[in-house]
């Protein structure tokens, strides 16, 4: 019989498994997460399964519905919207924080580790979207967490998850070289126009994932 501990390690391990799967872009919106099926190709128990389920639909990376089982979350426009709203509304703040304490010249100890974000998402290759994603999301993870609040940032790093399943399944125009260039600026604009850099920067990704979206639902439509 399992320990308590090892009750606990394996679901999360493999909730890890499975996240990295969604997030990778290999499991589809909206495909569903069989217990069954996942069981038989992992080697874990249908309860260990269940578990790790449960802990990617806290996540909000999948979704459990009676009668239809758990699937992977396909949020409409209209949730993506509200999620980018509710991210401008904890970076604002997070912004607001950083400029009463330092002005509009942020010192080296707070701009340093959001500066180095930036520098690790430029040496992302332009054929791996998910990681380019996933480093995108550090520099605002990191922006946020400079504010030193901790409710702000666990807030925030709520979202990262739901944010990166949307992004990863819809890659906007953008290369790697552009995403760098629009985020190096955004470090600069927070520090002089604070929330209303937040917005006019979310704003516009906001619009940029949306047409990507429509886009890729026209050209399924189309084949």
């Amino acid at each position: 019989m399992p320990s308590a501990s090892e009750g606990r390690i394996v679901p999360a391990a493999l909730a890890a498994q499975l996240r990295t799967e969604v997030l990778a872009g290999r499991l589809p919106l909206g495909s569903p997460l069989r217990e069954e099926e996942i069981a038989a190709r992992t080697g874990h128990s249908r309860h260990t399964v269940r578990a790790a389920l449960a802990r990617l639909v806290a996540e909000r990376l999948a979704v459990a519905e009676p009668y239809r089982g758990v699937r992977v979350t396909d949020a409409s426009d209209d949730e993506f919207v509200a999620l980018q709203q509710l991210r401008c509304a904890l970076e604002s703040e997070a912004v607001r924080l950083l400029g009463a304490a330092h002005g509009d010249r942020w010192p080296d100890d707070v701009l340093g580790p959001v500066r180095a974000a930036v520098q690790e998402l430029a040496r992302q290759p332009d054929d791996d979207w998910p990681a380019v994603a996933a480093a995108h999301a550090a520099v605002h993870r990191t922006l946020v967490a400079a504010a030193g609040s901790p409710r702000i940032t666990d807030a925030h790093d709520r979202l990262d998850a739901e944010l990166l399943l949307v992004l990863v399944h819809v890659r906007p125009a953008y290369s790697v070289a552009e995403l760098v260039a629009e985020h190096a600026a955004y470090v600069e604009d927070v520090q002089r126009d604070g929330g209303g850099a937040v917005r006019a920067h979310l704003e516009h990704s906001t619009r940029l994932v949306l047409d990507a979206r429509r886009a890729a639902r026209s050209g399924e439509h189309e084949a």
